[in-house]
């Protein structure tokens, strides 16, 4: 029984009890239940012994093109209590832009907040989500659908897939020929799935549009001289649903789909004929079932809005071993591979196909299964309040301060300017293809990059936004300030070339500078009135796992959390030396205010050899400041004039030996 899953309602049950059957052998990829079951092959197990194509994925992508605003409403999920909606947008991370997803509730949303202050996205404040309709208002007028997006390059991607599908395809065809001896090569076909079949249908059909052109470049090109000259009307073909003759679009689940099934049926032997010119072939996404030709080796599907199609879904109508003229199936691992030419990041692609193969066939990866981690809460020793050493500790670190920085403007135009004259190159936003094979075993999918390209796509000159005006609102500082800056850096004339990227990259020279210099001249004095309460302890609970706490006597709790491998040496030793008679790792919520944020210090000591000393230190894996990230440095140097004015020993240290 093939599919014996569709056989299971009581009449079809008495129909095979009518046959008497000896057994009954039951064969499926989606059992719905187990009866017996002899042998499983799964995807990995099917991967493993090469029983289908191996798999590689073009990825198309947006590069450094962060002009506009973009979002792309994902999902739109509804509770007893509330209406939440996943966003992906670009948002502001460490100086520098981002394309991430951000869960938004029902009630007043203001993107601008949520991308951390993007320019771009004043205005867009979202006014409902509509659960019912999975529809998202915004009250600039703008009114979205689950699956659409809204800014970004949607065209331009499309149209580099299609020309990345037909140089694959020709690459593909080349390489057949070459390697194939004559009589036993086989044909190559490339799939295009499209959710509006009237961007391929009319002739001027933006898709077919975009085709005709690659195909006619392409066939041209000198490289590919050596494989037949076919004409372009003759090499392409649409199946689609249809009513009265004229293609539509379909769920892919009504009678003018059976009947676009029916023909693609019947097409498929005279498809893999090296005598049919037809090569390309254009389907709508919603025909799920049917394209599962083994000569498919391009697969690029061409969605305005986001695609619900599963991955596992896409590659498998194309995963089959393909079949060469003589009708046998060809096990050459040089030629079988299925190239998937999507417009999403490779990693993404094989982090969804992975979890779809382990959701929907049983398999479970060895690299995704980890034992369970034992938690473990650090608790505080008994008398730990009356400890003397620590009462004394506590006495002098506890103190709250407040800092006041000074700068002298020219220096910080000289700086600015000359960081910024240094900066890197700013390019135009680009569409970039990143090649990447996708490798399957029991420890689960990985991706290895094959190769990078441009993708070839015509790019308007974004809007200048108001340069000064942005820059004041990010650092508060003056207009003429930062006009001088600017013009003494000498990269102005770069700002039309990619105004975001400019943006981003002046913002964050500026930035560093700025703060460098405020640090250099920081000065701390003490709140009174305000300090840290030794009640803390007892109301912040300290969390860890048995792998990351490491038991200590010299402390007042019974074990101390460590957050690297410095940490844990550091600990370590610090526990077994007799002259450390006291040390805590500093809580996180013991912060220090510093220009570029809060600061939490690492240790605080108590150590007595002639006499007892209190001291703070920091661990890092350096004492070079070069080698360490900018921020890193300077959050040190904030610690050391902080602790200063408390009259407290501060350092850098790596090792214990230090202390």
């Amino acid at each position: 029984m093939d599919e014996p899953q569709n056989m299971e309602s009581d009449q079809a049950k008495a129909a095979i009890s009518s046959l008497n059957p000896l057994c009954t052998l039951r064969y499926s990829a989606t059992h719905r239940n187990l009866y017996n079951l002899v042998y499983r092959l799964d995807p990995v197990r099917a991967y493993d012994l090469k029983l289908v194509k191996r798999i590689e994925v073009d990825s198309v992508l947006d590069d450094s093109d962060f002009n506009q605003p973009y979002i792309s409403v994902q999902s739109i999920s509804a509770t007893s209590s509330k209406i939440t909606a996943k966003l992906m947008i670009d948002v502001n991370e460490k100086g520098a832009p981002k394309r991430k997803a951000v869960t938004i509730s029902s009630g007043v949303v203001d993107l601008f907040d949520r991308s951390n202050g993007r320019e771009n996205y004043k205005g867009y404040i979202v006014d409902e989500i509509d659960a019912g309709n999975a529809t998202i208002s915004f009250s600039n007028g703008l009114n979205l659908s689950v699956g659409q997006n809204h800014g970004g390059r949607v065209d331009d991607l499309m149209r580099v897939q299609i020309r990345e599908t037909v140089r694959e395809h020709f690459e593909k065809e080349l390489r057949i020929k070459r390697t194939l001896p004559e009589g036993q090569r086989l044909k190559v076909l490339s799939l295009f799935f499209v959710d509006r079949v009237a961007n391929y249908w009319p002739r001027d059909g933006k898709i077919r549009y975009w085709f005709v052109e690659a195909y006619q470049e392409f066939s041209a090109h000198p490289k590919y001289s050596e494989l037949p000259s076919l004409p372009v009307d003759t090499v392409h073909n649409g199946y689609f649903a249809a009513y009265k003759g004229i293609p539509k679009d379909t769920r892919g689940d009504t009678a003018a789909d059976d009947a676009a099934y029916e023909l693609i049926m019947r097409d498929k032997e005279r498809l893999l004929s090296l005598e049919e010119p037809l090569r390309f072939i254009f389907s709508h996404s919603a025909l799920r079932e049917g394209w599962d030709n083994p000569n498919v080796f391009q697969i690029c599907t061409l969605n305005e809005t986001k695609s619900e199609i599963k991955k596992r879904q896409e590659i498998g109508r194309g995963l089959r071993l393909p079949v060469l003229e003589t009708g046998e199936r060809c096990f050459d691992p040089n030629i079988n591979r299925l190239t998937v030419i999507a417009n999403e990041s490779y990693d993404d692609f094989a982090r969804q196909l992975q979890t779809e193969i382990e959701d929907e066939c049983g398999v479970k990866f060895e690299g995704r299964i980890s034992n369970k981690k034992q938690r473990r809460t650090a608790t505080l020793k008994p008398g730990w309040k009356l400890n003397d050493d620590f009462k004394e500790l506590w006495k002098r670190i506890k103190f709250k301060t407040r800092y006041a920085v000074d700068y002298k403007t020219p220096v910080l135009i000289e700086k600015a300017s000359g960081r910024l004259r240094g900066m890197e190159k700013i390019a135009p936003a680009r569409i970039v293809v990143r090649k990447a094979g996708i490798g399957m075993n029991v420890n689960g999918i990985s991706t290895t990059l094959l190769a990078v390209r441009e993708g070839e796509a015509g790019y308007s000159v974004p809007r200048i936004p108001d340069l000064i005006g942005y820059l004041q609102d990010k650092t508060e500082l003056t207009r003429s300030t930062l006009a001088e800056i600017i013009i003494q850096s000498g990269r102005l004339g770069e700002v039309a070339l990619n105004p975001q990227q400019f943006l981003d990259q002046a913002l964050s020279a500026i930035q560093t500078e700025l703060q460098m210099l405020m640090i250099s001249g920081i000065k701390y004095e003490r709140i009174n009135g305000q300090e840290y309460e030794m009640l803390l302890f007892e109301e912040k609970e300290i969390v860890g796992y048995l792998t990351n706490m490491i038991e200590v006597d010299n402390s007042i709790y019974d074990a101390i959390l460590w957050e690297s491998e410095v940490e844990y040496q550091f600990a370590e030793a610090m526990s077994h030396r007799e002259d450390i008679k006291l040390f805590i790792k500093l809580p996180s919520w013991f912060k220090v205010e510093t220009p570029i944020g809060s600061y939490n210090p690492d240790w605080a000591i108590v150590k007595e050899n002639d006499e007892k000393v209190y001291l703070v230190r920091e661990t890092k894996g350096t004492k070079e400041e070069l080698k360490m990230r900018g921020s890193e440095w300077a959050r040190i140097q904030c610690g050391r004039a902080h602790f200063e004015e408390l009259g407290v020993d501060f350092d850098h240290v790596v090792y214990a030996g230090d202390v």
